[in-house]
């Protein structure tokens, strides 16, 4: 499949990148003048190169091309001729103002599928308005249930929305190819940042409607269930201990060496733990307060209680489980000429496994020659024409 990726930032080229690590030939096209910001976001930073790049545009290959010129718009619409997927994030009205809207493109290619993630989606009242993934997050309620009673919410220290958006968009196109291999045509994908965000939130919105509960942030734990919470070991660090199911909770029991606990009328279902969850928290947190996090961990699973470490990415980077699944896979750095670490293909297919094949291009334009001569078929006097004039 060959996937035409528009736009900027994280949602769409999450979305190519999915498409791209899953074997799809993703070509993201950037404006001549204004490549992506994303090749300059990132925390860490090595002789003014930054990293966010390296793994978000992995598995591209990236060519420019200014849309707004009569000349861009007929090198685009040529390559939709060639292509079975196009995705933007652009304001929705923005392809139709290039005369690149659904109706034109799939009078070129009746199969052409359009993935269209925006703030708000494509219709409605906001449809117009801009759109990020924080404010998404506040307006959809996702950030109010994060955080602790009476504070701020915060935020997750990443573009929680933006990902959770591309990865409807991904799971949109799939749907539609497969619709395509039915009847022959494409279609719209319509992903909304807000949606995605609201589409998570498990049975807030019933809980709501049907019971009058309104829910809230809960701190480290969820309310009602119960034991799920973080507690602090002898050695001043943090485990995640997830035995709320019954049985699981009786294991546990048996770990602390306090099987009554099992039976107690306080704690013998899910319904009563939730109740007590408090004073629950409070016996088990007093029992991991005794051991190291290393020998209560191994404790744990030999009791069949599961439960885990708060990692930071020293220690993720470090996990033999991580490295033996290839979830940890170098991208070599073009820019750099480093071996850049960083997050593997998921999910794992048995047969038709994903891969990294190469990191993000250097330079804006670097597979202009690959794709204008091998997909069109321009010479490299055209092409250079083209550039002079700064089409591409």
């Amino acid at each position: 499949m060959r996937v035409l990726e528009l736009g900027t930032l994280i949602a769409g080229p999450f979305a190519g990148r999915l498409l791209g690590d899953m074997g799809a030939d993703v070509i993201k096209i950037e404006d001549p003048k204004r490549p992506d910001p994303l090749r300059t976001w990132g925390q860490g930073e090595r002789d003014g190169h930054r990293f966010f790049w390296t793994v978000h545009a992995r598995n591209k290959r990236c060519i420019t091309l200014d849309l707004r010129a009569p000349e861009g718009q007929d090198l685009f619409r040529r390559l939709v001729a060639e292509s079975d997927v196009v995705v933007e994030n652009f304001r929705p009205g923005t392809l139709e103002k290039w005369g690149l809207g659904y109706d034109v493109l799939c009078e070129i290619n009746p199969g052409i599928v359009l993935a269209r993630v925006s703030g708000y989606g494509q219709t409605g009242p906001k449809a117009g308005h801009a759109g990020y993934a924080s404010v998404a997050e506040a307006e959809s309620g996702l950030r109010h249930l994060n955080g602790y009673p009476g504070q701020a919410p915060p935020r997750l220290a990443l573009s929680l929305g933006d990902s959770l958006a591309g990865m409807f968009a991904v799971q949109g196109i799939l749907a539609a190819l497969l619709s395509r291999e039915r009847t022959g045509r494409g279609q719209i994908v319509d992903v909304a940042l807000t949606e995605a965000c609201l589409a998570i939130q498990e049975s807030v919105i019933p809980d709501y409607d049907a019971a009058g509960v309104a829910r809230g942030p809960s701190g480290t734990r969820l309310e009602g269930i119960a034991p799920s919470n973080l507690y602090r070991t002898a050695d001043d660090m943090w485990i995640v201990i997830a035995a709320n199911q019954d049985t699981v909770f009786r294991r546990l029991c048996g770990a602390m060496e306090r099987p009554e606990l099992a039976g107690d009328p306080r704690f013998a279902d899910h319904l009563a733990r939730g109740v007590n969850q408090d004073e629950l928290d409070d016996l088990i947190g007093a029992w991991a307060a005794k051991w190291p996090l290393a020998e209560l961990l191994e404790h744990l699973s030999a009791s069949g209680v599961v439960a885990g470490p708060v990692n930071t990415v020293a220690e993720v980077v470090a996990d033999p489980q991580f490295r033996a699944r290839n979830m940890l896979v170098e991208h070599h750095d073009e820019r750099t000429g480093m071996e850049v670490l960083g997050p593997g293909v998921v999910p794992v297919l048995a047969g038709t496994p994903g891969s990294v094949r190469r990191a993000g291009a250097p330079i804006a334009g670097y597979d202009n020659g690959a794709v204008y001569g091998g997909v069109l078929g321009l010479t490299a006097a055209e092409q250079k024409d083209l550039r002079a004039r700064g089409v591409i």
